[in-house]
């Protein structure tokens, strides 16, 4: 991609092969995210499909960084509890999730138009489904809604039919407007130059240094001229500023030719971009900092995503309890009291925020009573209130690494609402009567009252999984270790966690199958020192403790889908995981099939049945699995919130696809999620009406008036295992939930779709920036590291570059090696075989402009053998004759283990080489990871 941005891709909802749009002409002035209407051009004009330049993988084909698309966050804050529907999403680019305004559009060619996120760049957008038909006659505007339904799906039908009839073709048009424009018009961030730009061309002018050379006289620069603004984003075009719009400091620094400014990231919006200019022009917004410095790039990601890094309103502030807080009186008459149940949180060893408890009771030899405790948020978080919508705004917690931005304010969710062990605390509790094969013999959901006995990491609780603590182990009082509070000892505690993780392991079991499908990869951890700068990182396994925890958390979400799905169908907010992308699901299968691994996709069961015997065949191979679980990822769609009322009828499109279940939601998260608060009001609403319409019919069915502990769980008629249909569908019962919903404040269906579109675009924004961070703090250790060389696998090669994957950081990076001065590449495409060569004893020389063959050194760290040295250690041993002694330069970090290679080089597809990372731009440039072969040569 050149910087005037020659392609872009649109994605259509429904159609299998993304739009190119080819050429700055064809775009039209629209970017990355902007709903646009697309005309197709004819089918003589389309272009061959193909993938990449990269032969032999074709899921390669439409990004550069694997583990971007192969999870999809829940809540960065614990390995656990974020992963409770992972595994079955992939980025999606664009910010601009909110509702579509219906409209249609009428000319006079009877052309084919779509509206569709449009995607300057090298990858595909996202499609927001609308399609558009062009013709010459409209409709009566009575009739338009229908009309504009029936075209669009007929539209369709004619674009997936052409693109059936011509299966190696790709679909090309051009943009005919912007039907609205991208978010991300507001969130530009770059560099700025200091020189002078004079228009000239098409848009683009000539750079004018503001210092002459010879005589050191500066280019005067007036407030008037043009200055040019480099976005960091290369699918941003370059743009224009006035030097009068900036800040007088900025100015200042320039009219007296300072060219430091030049090292300053600025956040800035799109002004204007009028239909003569290629260029748009721009406004600064604020000076960041230098781009080499840690922070400045933080406040860039938060700016680029509109997530709020502002202190809590006065007005949200007000909302909040006194502290020291203490649960009212008429909160014990009306809520059950569980505080005398062995009740624990298990959380990350550093977590405050405490949403979630377990407890567990045996009631028989057969049956375990098993509680899942929530912390009661919407107790304190009341609708139409400045706190709410501060909440709602926010929509999310963000954890980025080294910092936290979360949704409520810490008086709330540290303190007053987060379940502190020895402080009695609200809940909505939600008990299970299982018996030992994990099947669920009764439940009961309510608002409770409990008290954390103590809060537990996850690898203490690990360790006692392990068998690796003693209950009489002294250092378990100690200062060291977690704290216990109340009446219970650590035998209740150990006995509890040995329950719940059998119990776990039964619907664990139960889970996968029903076609349950896990695609879990490594989660990369940095090792900070005090100073809060990285200086190592591993790669986090899961842990059987996370999955004990997962487990119930999983069951208790999907509970509550049930129920609110149930008594409110047309406005409970659920969370759907759509199918897999077809053709990349079947473009997986082929490269599975290709490399002798055998792949069903038929269902998420299959699919993970597969995967589960890949594992095996690959245990002495584990890089290579996780390359092909990452693999796997790619195909997945993204899951998202969604109001029940906008597919009425369309029952089978709720069902999450990853967890083979027919409904879930997100329930156990109420402190770092906003859906969460709004499916606590309607669970609330359920559990009020249910109330109501028992005493109203004077049949309490058993109802549950004593304690959890040693009473049976009576069946209810709404909430219970069993849902009363007849009761909730007659008019005194449909009377009854429409009250408490206006109790509740439960948003109806139009409401409740804004709110869930809402809350997914700021889900994307949160995940984009945890993984923008992850990706700062990663080059700042590799630029104090400076070189570090690791292992990778060859993804896939071709004529002009090849893609390799470094498990150390589960990143994928490509290295070109074409038009390489010094370096001959020979490409062997019946054999998909690569062979890279250095000239020996003779002068390189090319016909053309030495500028477009680039260094050596840009592919490859080549060292003479002169240069390196044997560890003295391994040297010792060498002279024993006790092995071979690696090869390792003093000036590499911590890789005495890998071994540089030699030319010529021959690689194929899965090859292992060694390669140097080190980090890219900071002060002149976009941050970026850089990778080389890490080679040795006498020749060099």
């Amino acid at each position: 991609m050149g910087s005037l941005m020659l392609q872009a891709y649109c994605t259509i909802d429904g159609v299998p092969v993304d739009v190119l749009i080819n050429g700055v002409a064809a775009q039209n002035r629209a970017i990355e995210g902007d709903v646009v209407a697309v005309m197709l051009d004819p089918v003589t004009s389309w272009t061959r499909l193909k993938g990449s330049n990269v032969h032999g993988n074709p899921v390669l084909a439409d990004d550069s960084n694997i583990l971007s698309e192969a999870r999809e966050v829940v809540d960065n804050k614990c390995a656990g509890k974020e992963r409770l529907d992972a595994n079955c999403g992939c980025y999606t680019y664009s910010n601009g999730l909110l509702p579509l305004d219906k409209r249609c559009q009428f000319n006079d060619n009877g052309g084919i138009s779509e509206v569709v996120h449009s995607n300057p760049g090298n990858g595909p957008g996202i499609s927001n489904k609308k399609c558009i038909v062009q013709q010459s006659n409209p409709p009566e505007n009575s009739n338009m809604q229908a009309f504009e339904q029936g075209e669009a799906a007929r539209a369709l039908e004619r674009i997936r039919a052409m693109i059936n009839s011509y299966p190696s073709k790709r679909p090309t048009g051009r943009v005919l407007s912007i039907i609205r424009m991208s978010p991300r018009r507001g969130a530009v961030i770059g560099f700025l130059s200091s020189r002078k730009w004079l228009p000239e061309g098409e848009g683009y002018g000539n750079l004018v240094s503001s210092h002459v050379s010879k005589n050191k006289n500066l280019v005067s620069l007036s407030d008037e001229d043009y200055i040019q603004l480099i976005p960091t984003d290369p699918k941003f075009r370059k743009m224009v500023v006035t030097v009068g719009s900036l800040a007088d400091s900025v100015k200042k620094r320039l009219k007296n030719g300072d060219t430091t400014v030049e090292k300053e990231l600025v956040a800035a919006h799109i002004d204007e971009w009028s239909e003569e200019s290629l260029c748009p022009q721009a406004r600064v917004i604020h000076i960041l900092g230098r781009g080499g410095e840690i922070e400045p790039q933080i406040g860039a990601i938060l700016f680029e995503n509109a997530i709020c890094a502002a202190k809590f309103s006065t007005e949200s502030l007000a909302c909040l309890p006194d502290v020291p807080w203490k649960v009212p009186v008429k909160e014990f008459e009306s809520r059950h009291d569980l505080r005398n149940i062995c009740t624990f949180t298990i959380d990350p060893s550093s977590a405050i925020d405490l949403d979630d408890a377990l407890s567990v009771e045996i009631i028989s030899d057969e049956i375990f009573r098993v509680g899942v405790h929530i912390a009661d948020v919407s107790y304190f978080v009341l609708p139409d209130t400045a706190l709410d919508t501060e909440a709602q705004i926010r929509s999310t917690s963000v954890y980025i690494l080294q910092h936290k931005l979360p949704m409520l304010p810490p008086k709330l969710s540290e303190e007053v609402a987060s379940l502190i062990p020895g402080a009695d605390r609200l809940a909505l509790s939600i008990i299970w009567d299982i018996d030992r094969f994990g099947n669920i013999k009764n439940r009961w959901i309510g608002r409770s009252i409990i008290q954390s006995c103590c809060k537990l990491s996850y690898e203490f609780v690990q360790d006692i999984i392990d068998g690796s603590f003693d209950v009489d182990q002294p250092s378990l009082s100690g200062n060291s270790g977690p704290q216990l509070h109340g009446q219970f000892k650590w035998k209740d505690v150990f006995e509890s966690l040995k329950s719940l993780h059998e119990i776990s392991k039964k619907l664990r079991d139960i889970r996968f199958k029903d076609g349950a499908l896990w695609l879990e990869t490594a989660k990369l951890v940095f090792l900070f020192d005090e100073c809060g700068t990285p200086y190592d990182s591993l790669l986090n396994e899961r842990k059987e403790s996370c999955s004990l925890v997962e487990e119930f958390m999983l069951l208790a979400n999907r509970s509550v889908a049930e129920v609110i799905s149930r008594a409110f169908p047309d406005c409970a907010l659920l969370r759907r995981h759509p199918e897999p992308n077809f053709r990349k699901l079947k473009e997986f299968e082929a490269f599975c099939s290709k490399h002798g691994f055998e792949l069903d996709t038929s269902s998420s069961g299959q699919l993970d049945l597969s995967l589960s015997k890949i594992r095996e065949k690959l245990k002495d191979d584990p890089v290579l699995f996780h390359i092909l679980i990452s693999y796997a990822s790619r195909p997945m769609q993204s899951a998202a919130y969604f109001c029940t009322g906008d597919l009425k009828g369309r029952e089978n499109d709720w069902a999450h696809y990853a967890l083979s279940v027919p409904f879930y939601t997100h329930f156990t998260s109420p402190l770092r999620r906003y859906p969460d608060i709004i499916v606590h009001r309607t669970l609330s609403a359920v559990l009020d009406a249910e109330d109501n319409y028992s005493k109203k019919k004077q049949n309490l069915l058993g109802a549950y008036k004593g304690e959890a502990s040693g009473s049976e769980i009576a069946s209810r008629c709404f909430s219970g295992l069993y849902f009363d249909k007849v009761a909730a569908e007659s008019e005194e019962g449909s009377q009854i939930l429409s009250a408490a919903a206006l109790k509740f404040k439960v948003p109806g269906t139009e409401v409740l779709a804004e709110v869930a579109a809402y809350c997914n675009e700021r889900k994307v924004a949160s995940r984009h920036a945890e993984d923008a961070g992850e990706k700062v703090y990663l080059w700042a250790l590799l630029k104090k590291k400076k070189v570090l060389v690791s292992e990778a696998r060859v993804l896939g090669l071709g004529p002009r570059f090849m893609s390799v994957y470094i498990h150390k950081f589960a990143i994928e990076r490509r290295i070109y090696y074409d038009e390489v001065e010094g370096l001959t590449a020979e490409w062997f495409e019946t054999t998909c075989t690569l062979v890279l060569d250095i000239l020996r004893n003779k002068r390189f020389h090319r016909r053309g402009s030495p500028r477009s063959f680039r260094a050596i050194e840009d592919v490859a760290l080549v060292l003479n053998p002169l240069e390196l040295v044997v560890p003295e250690k391994e040297k010792k041993a060498t002279e024993a004759g006790c092995g071979t002694a690696s090869l390792t330069s003093s000036g590499l970090a911590e890789n005495s283990e890998i071994y540089p290679i030699v030319f010529p080089l021959v690689l194929r597809h899965l090859s292992a080489v060694p390669v140097a990372l080190h980090a890219v731009g900071g002060d002149d440039g976009p941050l970026d990871v850089g990778a080389r072969l890490y080679m040795c040569s006498y020749f060099w």
